[in-house]
């Protein structure tokens, strides 16, 4: 990974949560890459969210350090208030700014919906989703701040969703919701942060990581030649440039990235209307609803996590 000091990034802060793996690691590498000086976050757990170490962040570090980049190790648990507090001073603290929130961190417990437990939907909901919100929340107090001091920012939010969240996935109730939440905090943030200077998107990828490849081990095994589409590091690039300030005026957006293909995402749009004017009745109602979907396109599919 060649760096290029005076890249589209150059000279910026970015965090990446769930850096220690997978496309947390892609994307901290190519941030690394483009010139951004990098806080590495991982708590270092299993794919069930089990156990926790230090080393996954620190090995990234090391590995962005040993290539000339800038990078800190972060080993705090980003679903804390606390956690993602330290988070935000410790780019603060070491780099004295932030640019650039890559939210990431994940993991899975997958059980069909009468299967799932309590503490499974909350644990998943918990990392994903309050994961999301907590480190935005402090991220986007700094910037506050700092447009009130006259230093408006050019801040980046990049949040990671999935084609789970947008279109439901068998077995993984508590992934879905918690994805799909993302996308709706992904707008809100577009809409109440863009006064202080912020822009925020969402990427939903579709990689060989350790939430996909156990799966869908034969999808998304890599071939023996040729170009690796499920490599976590195709998705980076839309992610670094997202967190550039050469995305300015892209805020609010959904994008698919997968192997060599970039889709926008067009989410919940009015399709076929009827409105009577007056109170329907249950049976007009359903006449009317059936007539509708006539005219309507068909449901998106339901797949496995994206």
């Amino acid at each position: 990974m060649p760096l290029n000091p005076t890249g589209i990034c150059a000279g910026r802060v970015a965090v990446v949560t769930g850096a220690g793996r997978g496309l947390g690691r892609a994307h901290a590498l190519a941030l690394a890459a483009e010139g951004a000086r990098v806080v590495v976050n991982d708590l270092g757990v299993g794919r069930g969210g089990e156990g926790g170490s230090a080393d996954p962040a620190r090995h990234v570090a090391d590995e962005i350090t040993a290539l000339g980049g800038e990078a800190v190790a972060h080993h705090g648990d980003i679903a804390t208030d606390e956690g993602a507090a330290s988070l935000v001073a410790t780019a603060l603290d070491t780099y004295g700014r932030l640019d650039a929130l890559v939210n990431n961190a994940g993991f899975l417990r997958d059980r069909m919906l009468v299967n799932l437990g309590e503490d499974e939907w909350d644990a998943v909901v918990r990392v994903h989703l309050k994961g999301h919100f907590l480190p935005l929340r402090h991220a986007a107090a700094y910037w506050r701040a700092e447009t009130k001091s006259g230093r408006r920012p050019r801040a980046r939010v990049v949040n990671t969703t999935s084609g789970a969240g947008l279109l439901g996935s068998v077995g993984q109730a508590n992934y879905a919701a918690a994805k799909a939440g993302i996308v709706a905090l992904t707008l809100v943030a577009a809409a109440e942060l863009a006064r202080y200077g912020v822009q925020a998107n969402a990427v939903a990828p579709a990689a060989r990581t350790r939430m996909t490849e156990g799966v869908f081990a034969e999808s998304m095994a890599a071939p023996p030649t040729g170009f690796d589409a499920m490599a976590p590091a195709n998705v980076s690039p839309l992610v670094v440039w997202l967190a550039s300030p050469a995305s300015a005026g892209v805020t609010g957006r959904v994008f698919e990235a997968e192997g060599g293909r970039i889709t926008v995402m067009e989410g919940w749009r009015p399709g076929p209307t009827a409105d009577k004017g007056a109170r329907w009745s249950p049976g007009e109602a359903g006449e009317t609803v059936r007539a509708l979907l006539a005219d309507a396109g068909p449901p998106g599919p339901v797949y496995g996590a994206g």
